[in-house]
């Protein structure tokens, strides 16, 4: 989908072709927006031949779902915290002079009644075009983002990504010819959970950091993943050591930061780390040991995740149930690098020949 941004008072087009038809260049800078439930994200790029090389980001929680589950509409508060950070995204993307993007929203928008008139506003307020992917698209996206983590001698990968209005878990099948926007992986199964961090947060309250909550949260979320282990059967494939796992979220971030004991949150120690289960285990006890001011506090938890970690530490405590790895990798990256990769590689592409595009094939 084309995306929109204003440059000095009028809208430029910044989806297809760049200056080179028919490849990319590496004069184009690229841009990649995703809006969650609870995170407002941006990247800006310039192609590599490593792949990209980040030239501005942003980040910053906005909350977006927050008390949709009750009302099942985004709040004026929540739209206007959005729209803030969305100025600052239009801000970047217009001083860096982006040539090519996309932005996505995800399960928030997805859920609320109201969403087509909030993605109206976006556009009126902001010049920025959000498109509402489903959540296939939104997994398959990180998992394109993921790749570069996975370890291609493992033969199968569950990667999952605790977001705050959903929860997404996928199994691939590696070295083999193509499927599923990864290289050399094929996705077997996804499952896409209709809760997150935030939306179970606004339904449990603080229950979710004391003992009795906490437990019932992760029962819920071990029961909903029920279907997915009896679709995917892979037991016998997880005691020979034949799957990998790897987590892309702020929870699984988070909790490396805290077991790393980081005086302030570093990406560069935290992406691409090994987290043993019971290192898991460790930091979540220590995590539902503190009070909400203590986590509030803590340099790698802060004030704006304190009320959220508890219920994501939950759902990844039924992930780690449901397919006893022994261990999991971090990722500190995902939908924004999976746009990323895919609007460069679109570039590269040259256009259709005359009798390859859809409406001639149809008339032949």
């Amino acid at each position: 989908m084309e995306t929109r941004v204003v440059y000095a008072g009028r809208a430029r087009p910044t989806g297809g072709w760049s200056r080179r038809r028919g490849g990319t260049s590496y004069r184009d800078v690229y841009a990649a927006l995703d809006l969650g439930t609870n995170y407002c994200r941006l990247l800006i790029a310039r192609p590599s031949p490593e792949g990209f090389r980040v030239i501005d980001a942003f980040s910053r929680i906005v909350r977006l779902g927050e008390g949709i589950v009750a009302s099942g509409h985004l709040s004026e508060p929540a739209i206007a915290r959005t729209l803030e950070a969305l100025r600052i995204c239009a801000s970047k993307m217009r001083r860096r002079r982006v040539t090519r993007a996309r932005a996505v929203a995800t399960e928030a928008c997805r859920r609320a009644g109201n969403c087509h008139a909030f993605i109206e506003r976006v556009e009126r307020e902001t010049g920025l075009q959000l498109e509402i992917i489903p959540a296939r698209e939104e997994a398959e996206l990180a998992l394109i983002g993921c790749a570069p983590l996975l370890d291609p001698a493992i033969p199968n990968a569950l990667v999952f990504d605790i977001g705050g209005g959903s929860t997404e878990v996928a199994w691939l099948e590696l070295g083999v010819e193509r499927g599923g926007g990864v290289p050399g992986a094929q996705v077997r199964a996804l499952a896409s959970l209709p809760f997150g961090v935030v939306t179970l947060a606004d339904r449990y309250g603080h229950a979710t950091g004391e003992p009795a909550g906490f437990a019932e949260v992760v029962e819920e979320v071990y029961a909903a993943l029920a279907p997915f282990r009896a679709e995917t059967q892979l037991d016998a494939r997880v005691v020979a050591g034949a799957v990998q796992m790897l987590g892309t979220s702020g929870t699984v971030t988070t909790l490396t930061g805290v077991h790393l004991e980081l005086p302030r949150y570093d990406r560069s120690q935290v992406d691409g780390a090994m987290l043993e289960f019971c290192t898991i285990e460790g930091v979540t006890e220590r995590i539902l040991g503190m009070t909400l001011e203590g986590r509030a506090q803590h340099p790698c938890i802060g004030q704006q995740r304190a009320d959220l970690v508890a219920a994501g530490c939950a759902i990844l405590k039924a992930i780690c149930r449901s397919w006893p790895v022994g261990r999991l990798r971090v990722a500190d990256r995902g939908v924004r690098e999976g746009i990323l990769y895919t609007l460069m590689r679109r570039a590269s592409e040259p256009p259709p020949r005359l009798w390859e595009t859809p409406s001639v094939r149809e008339a032949l």
